[in-house]
């Protein structure tokens, strides 16, 4: 049985992912910080550790369960807006959450997979990441700087049989703007089928997980079908 450790595993795009793997006979180690969700994955049957990500006393241990599978999935949206007026401090949160603590964490597990040759990491990135976005650019920055190194551990842990992948999600449906947005606006943003599923994506990477260990997908995009380009331009809009 395949381990998974799945970050941000609380809710949205994480929580799908869990439970998918959990539920096609995976081990799952889900983290998160929400001690409530935590205790309805555990419920599910799915082992699940509290921790915030971005404290490195908190990866210590987390190298000692040598997973099969890493999600790195756990991240944050900045509030909107002009990059001129960005409060130092969101900009330095937004920064340790989707990039340094994906880092750690990476650091903490690769070498473990390295040696065993063997295992799958995964980073949820966005359009985001690849395509500019007026009012999010620290967020566009982090996630560019994601798919940027997930591209090139590609290349360093190749040769020793472990696979990479970068998720590239255009809108889902989950909670990233919930702190950001009026309800009104967020079901404006997903009415009409406009938004992906966080199930879709889950159902996306076991595909990828199935295929033989001699293909490796560099990334995936998975987007509305609305969505006809990256920057969010869709046919209901045009």
């Amino acid at each position: 049985m395949a381990q998974a450790l799945v970050t941000g595993a609380t809710s949205g795009i994480g929580r799908a992912i869990a439970i998918a793997l959990h539920n096609t006979g995976h081990q799952v180690m889900a983290l998160g910080r929400n001690a409530h969700a935590l205790a309805d994955l555990s419920a599910l049957g799915l082992q699940t550790r509290q921790i915030d990500l971005t404290d490195p006393s908190g990866l210590v241990d987390l190298a000692d369960l040598a997973p099969d599978i890493l999600v790195n999935n756990a991240g944050m949206m900045p509030p909107l807006g002009n990059f001129c007026d960005a409060d130092p401090a969101d900009i330095d949160h937004a920064i340790n959450t989707n990039l340094r603590a994906v880092l750690s964490l990476t650091r903490a597990i690769a070498p473990g997979m390295r040696t065993r040759a063997h295992g799958h990491i995964f980073f949820t990135g966005s359009t985001a990441g690849h395509a500019p976005f007026a009012n999010l650019a620290v967020y566009c920055a982090t996630k560019a700087a994601i798919g940027g190194f997930a591209q090139a551990l590609r290349l360093d842990m190749a040769p020793h049989g472990v696979r990479v992948t970068e998720i590239v999600a255009g809108r889902v449906e989950t909670g990233l703007y919930n702190a950001l947005l009026p309800a009104e606006a967020r079901a404006a943003m997903y009415a009409d089928n406009a938004a992906v599923q966080p199930e879709d994506v889950a159902a996306m990477l076991l595909a990828v997980l199935a295929l033989p260990q001699s293909v490796d997908v560099a990334r995936f995009d998975i987007l509305p079908t609305y969505q006809g380009v990256a920057t969010g331009t869709s046919k209901k809009e045009a």
